[in-house]
């Protein structure tokens, strides 16, 4: 935090240490999530570093199928760090209760599958180790006629990451014209990153979004932020909120917008979306995760301060029912939490009259432009309550 980097983690949900839980409650980014056979929920060449310390994920099994899906979200020139077992297993076999030949292999396991995806292994010091993946595939290809595995994978989508399963080939990377070039394209600095066009825009690799059209979105969420703190003056409070959630981000206009304020924002891009946009929201230095709003998400109660709903009821209108993405709303929302939904009023409408029921207390607003727009604002603020107790009355609670 002190060098403005955004990490975010994720881990398992475990039974007797919830860790994501732990993290949220500090006010720091995670996801409950594993390693097993399905792609984890990011966008390819998504992070600048990736790092695993005691993390128990068999990087040198299974032809190296983990590494391999480290190697799909990394960008290209990214780092991975490794700290833990096996590395330095000479000073420390002892205590982690191992014989020095398994842990002699599984290092040099994890070393043959990193050179077989062209990492530069940089530095081992006492218990780290820092690889690099190369910033574009020249040499790479040059090379299967020494290592044969992994072979490239064909017609594939690399940023395909919902229900996906991992595959034992490597990510391609876009195609440069001579071998200093940066594939996919150079990343400015931060924080200039953050409004900058992203090489994906610029490339024309997101369909239907010009570099016009990324700066136009810019400067309309600004606006839209500006008003949203007039009418909710807790959001213009600093450290009010911290966590936050966008359901459907888009561009990352509404995280971006809000950059300077002490808080985060967990971007979601619908998998229903016409546009997959996650790449360009990791290309801005914003961080999110892919998600089906017809279905749970991956983190536990009560971890949000603030949700921000833009179309999200109007995208998912005839996909399930209204009444559902609102609970899982209300589970994932902190008590005394606030939301923001943007919608056509007759959504809008109808949306009061459930969350009234959900002990939610809100008003519909204008839009920014005026009354005269179709699309309206619900902000509404999640009461702080409690279930009556057993000898209690049925259908009384407690509410402060």
């Amino acid at each position: 935090m002190s060098r403005n980097i955004l990490a975010v983690s994720f881990a398992p949900r475990d039974t007797h240490e919830a860790q994501v839980q732990f993290a949220l409650e500090r006010g720091v980014p995670a996801l409950i999530g594993v390693m097993a056979s399905i792609r984890l929920p990011y966008p390819s060449r998504a992070f600048d570093m990736a790092h695993c310390s005691r993390c128990l994920i068999p990087w040198g099994q299974y032809d190296g199928l983990y590494l391999i899906e480290v190697d799909r979200v990394l960008r290209p020139g990214g780092y991975w760090i490794l700290s833990g077992p096996p590395v330095n297993w000479e000073s420390h076999w002892k205590g982690w209760n191992r014989t020095t030949e398994d842990l002699k292999s599984e290092q040099n396991g994890i070393e043959t599958i990193a050179r077989s995806l062209c990492w530069k292994k940089l530095i081992q010091k006492k218990d780290l180790a820092i690889w690099q993946k190369p910033t574009n595939h020249v040499h790479c290809i040059a090379n299967r006629r020494v290592f044969k595995k992994p072979r490239f994978c064909k017609a594939q989508d690399p940023d395909m990451a919902w229900y996906t399963k991992m595959e034992t080939c490597l990510t391609p990377l876009p195609e440069v014209s001579n071998i200093k070039e940066i594939a996919g394209g150079q990343l400015t600095k931060w924080p200039e990153r953050l409004n900058a066009i992203p090489p994906r825009v610029n490339r024309g690799a997101v369909d239907g979004v010009t570099a016009e059209m990324f700066r136009e979105d810019t400067a309309l969420w600004k606006k839209r932020v500006t008003y949203y703190k007039s009418v909710d003056y807790q959001l213009a409070q600093p450290g009010r909120y911290r966590n936050l959630l966008d359901m459907n981000a888009y561009l990352g206009g509404f995280a971006a917008a809000l950059v300077d304020d002490p808080l985060w924002v967990m971007n979601t891009v619908p998998v229903e979306a016409k546009i997959n946009t996650l790449g360009v929201i990791y290309e801005r230095g914003l961080i999110g995760t892919y998600q089906n709003w017809c279905e749970a998400m991956s983190t536990y109660p009560r971890t949000y301060d603030l949700i921000h709903a833009d179309s999200i009821f109007s995208l998912y209108k005839d996909r399930c029912e209204m009444e559902d993405v609102l609970l899982e709303m209300d589970r994932i929302l902190r008590p005394e939490g606030s939301v923001i939904i943007r919608d056509d009023v007759d959504i809008l409408v109808k949306i009061k009259s459930i969350t009234d029921g959900m002990e939610w207390e809100g008003r519909i607003a204008d839009h920014e432009n005026g009354p005269r727009q179709r699309e309206k604002i619900l902000f509404a603020n999640k009461k702080y309550w409690t279930a009556p107790a057993p000898d209690q009355n049925q259908g009384t609670h407690t509410a402060r």
